[in-house]
């Protein structure tokens, strides 16, 4: 059960004109669930992605990039949960360019126009016959207002749908940002078994936006991790579909700080959503890293943290054994920590300073706290003016339940 997520409704989640979803159940799994979803984008729109750095990708993504740097006006996105077609050498790249062709074929399109995304098991043969003849269902079911259900379609292990919509008002309008993502296990960037997707309606120009994605990715959805598995098919793509061709955003504007800061917020919810959600987890916890050097410092100390099955378990065992974190500090690769200006705190008590346990301790306080269901530490380095949160899960025996029974 997700811990503490919000529930979204239908009427949470606010329409980008002229964005388009259609979703339908093609039997790509093995129950009636939706499992295909394809967002039509208007002529003249600008997206910008970012994708996992595994090595051994996915064919989708391989796909998806050589289709963004062809400068392509991209048109359509296809997504398909119940198989990764990953793993899969030629066969996959040639499946994944089937599905392009036959979308583009049904909306009158070049197949380059066209991004395809797959999320699922690895290793396993994409049913290109069972997807192209349902995207016809898709293009029936074409409404602007189909942000949840396309949540839902998108879902493998997540046990809810993750969406989430803001609007922020400039001197000239008003401005829509909406999102969706998908991901609950081998979550750990760069990036996570994760898709995600984020709409804002107005204009921004494609350098503009492959700054802004990077920028916010970094500081979201590559601060999270639940099991330090990096997937083959992670992707998070931006898109600008202006209803307002005339409005450009331009950089170094006071527009353009509000409009980021409200992408980061859209791109933070989902990114949280996705721990909250994390397989098997009971706990959330998020780690505040400060005084570092740099922020690629604050944050290596905070993902080694995260990423520490001793750390984790004692989380989920509510074990005040916090000795476990001082280790994973000193884990972290970081040069020249001096331990004697470390201090680390739970829930805002101090438990170690100087390299030691707190003169303050109070193990039953401490016990207390790592009860509860939102844990958070602060770990203070004492050596910069720089920062950096991850969030995190605690590791259960439902997580070991979950993957051992995958394909089971």
């Amino acid at each position: 059960m997700a811990i503490n997520l919000t529930k979204i409704a239908k009427k949470d989640l606010n329409n980008i004109k002229g964005l388009r979803l259609g979703v339908t159940n093609a039997g790509i799994k093995d129950n009636a669930s939706p499992d295909l979803l394809v967002i039509s984008l208007p002529d003249n729109c600008s997206v910008a992605g970012v994708f996992t750095q595994n090595q051994f990708c996915a064919a989708p993504v391989l796909i998806a990039r050589e289709h963004l740097e062809l400068k392509s006006n991209i048109r359509a996105l296809i997504i398909n949960s119940g198989c990764a077609n990953a793993g899969m050498g030629q066969q996959g790249i040639d499946d994944a360019n089937a599905v392009c062709k036959s979308i583009a074929k049904n909306l009158g399109i070049d197949h380059t126009q066209v991004l395809p995304f797959s999320t699922g098991l690895i290793m396993s043969k994409l049913p290109v016959e069972k997807i192209t003849k349902a995207i016809p269902n898709t293009l029936k079911d074409f409404n602007e207002n189909n942000w949840l259900k396309a949540a839902e379609s998108i879902m493998t292990t997540d046990t809810t749908p993750k969406a989430f919509s803001k609007k922020i008002n400039l001197k000239e309008r008003d401005v829509t940002i909406t999102g969706i993502s998908k991901g609950s296990g081998m979550i750990y960037p760069n990036m996570a078994t994760m898709l995600a997707f984020i709409a804002v309606d107005i204009k921004i120009p494609t350098l503009l936006l492959k700054e802004l994605i990077s920028e916010i990715c970094g500081k979201s959805f590559n601060c999270i991790s639940v099991d330090g598995d990096t997937s083959t098919n992670d992707s998070f793509m931006l898109m600008s579909v202006p209803s307002d061709r005339e409005f450009i955003l331009k950089k170094n504007s006071n527009d353009y700080q509000k409009v980021k800061s409200a992408i980061f917020d859209v791109a933070t919810f989902l990114a949280q959503s996705i721990i909250r959600d994390g397989e098997g987890a009971t706990k959330f916890i998020t780690i505040y890293v400060n005084k570092a050097f740099t922020h690629k410092e604050a944050k290596a100390v905070g993902m080694a943290i995260a990423n520490s099955p001793l750390v984790k378990t004692a989380f989920y065992a509510s074990d005040a054994n916090l000795g476990r974190v001082l280790s994973a500090i000193g884990n972290s690769k970081i040069n020249d920590l001096d331990l004697n200006k470390i201090d680390v705190y739970i829930n805002g008590i101090l438990f170690a300073s100087a390299g030691a346990i707190s003169n303050s301790f109070d193990e039953i306080k401490i016990e207390s706290e790592i009860k509860k269901e939102e844990i958070q530490l602060d770990i203070s380095l004492g050596r910069g003016s720089e920062e950096a949160t991850v969030w995190t899960t605690d590791l259960s025996h439902k997580y070991i339940e979950i993957n051992s029974e995958y394909r089971t």
